[in-house]
């Protein structure tokens, strides 16, 4: 009796053991699936420089590696104006100066996104806002993350700026795309 006893406890163990690790198993593949499909989502309020009216909002999401940007704006003069990221998540100066330069980790040269030639992680590029000074500006790129930690990618720590002018996409290292009109720190 004392064997078939020991039988039954040593076959409860085994099996409550290997349910144990497939359980282990099956919820890290579960963990791993609900990261991938996991949305990161970040909103920040575009304020008014430089004595201009410019305001709205940024929002960033991230789904499946690829950050999506969506800034709408009112205040703006009719017309093509240029958009930004900065290095730094500062906005506290009158004249958004605060924020430093374009970001640009992979230190490159300042250009059209996408160009062979190379540009910053920051040269999002122009947009236009039409005869009441509203636009909406849609961007979308697997090369930026939101909070991940990888000092080439990740945005947050910078802001968003918008320019009174526009970039010409040539001159270094900021496209005399001219003052900071708005500006904005994205921050987790």
């Amino acid at each position: 009796m004392k064997r078939i006893s020991l039988i039954l406890v040593a076959a409860v163990l085994v099996f409550a053991t290997s349910c144990k690790k497939e359980k282990k198993e099956v919820d890290t593949k579960v963990e791993e699936v609900v990261e991938t499909m996991a949305s990161k989502k970040l909103k920040t309020v575009l304020s008014p420089k430089s004595d201009s009216k410019v305001s709205g909002n940024v929002v960033f999401t991230e789904e499946n590696g690829v950050v999506k940007m969506v800034a709408i704006m009112e205040g703006l003069t009719p017309g093509e104006h240029a958009i930004h990221l900065h290095e730094k998540a500062d906005c506290t100066s009158a004249d958004g100066k605060s924020t430093g330069g374009h970001w640009n980790p992979t230190f490159k040269n300042h250009g059209k996104w996408g160009d062979v030639a190379g540009y910053h992680a920051g040269d999002i590029g122009n947009f236009k806002a039409n005869e009441n000074g509203l636009a909406t500006v849609n961007f979308s790129t697997s090369e930026w993350c939101i909070g991940c930690g990888d000092e080439t990618k990740d945005i947050t720590g910078k802001a968003v700026v918008v320019h009174q002018g526009t970039d010409d996409f040539v001159s270094q290292p900021s496209g005399a795309a001219g003052s900071r009109i708005s500006c904005a720190g994205i921050i987790e």
